[in-house]
């Protein structure tokens, strides 16, 4: 058997190669980093069953089911849920509309049926809590890249995974989390665990990715977790029944729709 002579020329490229590579690795930036998460292709649309589960510091769980649609619309980002059961949401709807735009702020809108009205999320209520569970009206929207400032602050391996640990600190002082602190995955940059702090830069709540599969080519989050630990509440988010590039139509992220329901 013939076996490949590695002569010094050739020993000297892949040498060269390596470290290249390690340069390259070394050179991404918080920003650069981050940037790549948000860029992870997602599908011209996708649909999928959510279950919601609210779960005490006793441990007491309330379900909800959730029917949820999401579309790339060119130069926004459209998705509505309905919630299905149990008896005392359901019929409620929810709309998040996000801009390519940097200067435009996400759009929002919740149907309460109780009320039969739909009313616009107002940037002040952006810090409220979403139906009880431990995400926010602004966590269900989608941060733009520019409003913090990323900014790497180690690596980490985690059972045999290799991560970059990055800080994203706000630019406006206003804003609700003085700092957040994220894993990221350097094989897939898929943000795998993400540390929120308040105001008094203390730790309010972790949110976790338990699980992700690969769908129609595509890398889907389908587990998740929200845990306040200030308050001891968590928040789990299981997807099922997802359905890629199905061709939702446009008119299905309307007020109107909202009101009908699905």
């Amino acid at each position: 058997m013939k076996t490949m002579k590695i002569t010094s020329v050739m020993l000297a490229l892949i040498m060269t190669s390596g470290f290249i590579n390690q340069l390259v690795a070394q050179e991404l930036s918080g920003r650069d980093i981050v940037e790549k998460v948000y860029n992870l292709p997602a599908g011209d649309d996708q649909t999928s069953n959510l279950t919601m589960t609210l779960i005490n510091k006793s441990g007491k769980e309330r379900i909800r089911k959730i029917k949820q649609f999401t579309k790339d619309m060119g130069d926004m980002e459209k998705s509505i849920m309905f919630f299905q059961s149990p008896a005392d949401v359901k019929n409620t709807s929810f709309m998040n509309w996000t801009y390519d735009d940097e200067s435009k702020n996400d759009d929002q809108w919740i149907y309460l049926p109780a009320l039969k009205k739909t009313k616009r999320i107002s940037s002040d209520s952006k810090s409220d809590y979403f139906m009880g569970s431990d995400f926010t009206y602004d966590d269900l929207g989608d941060r733009k890249l520019d409003d913090d400032t990323h900014k790497l602050i180690g690596e980490e391996t985690i059972d045999g995974v290799d991560f970059y640990l990055v800080k994203s600190t706000p630019k406006d002082e206003e804003y609700m989390y003085s700092k957040t602190k994220t894993w990221i995955r350097k094989d897939s940059f898929i943000g795998l665990k993400k540390e929120f702090y308040d105001e008094d830069a203390e730790l309010l709540k972790i949110l976790y990715i338990r699980n992700f599969e690969e769908i129609s080519g595509l890398l889907i989050i389908i587990n998740s977790e929200m845990h306040n630990v200030q308050k001891d509440h968590k928040t789990t988010m299981v997807l099922s029944n997802i359905e890629i590039n199905t061709g939702i139509s446009d008119s299905k992220f309307s007020e109107r729709m909202m009101m009908r329901g699905m």
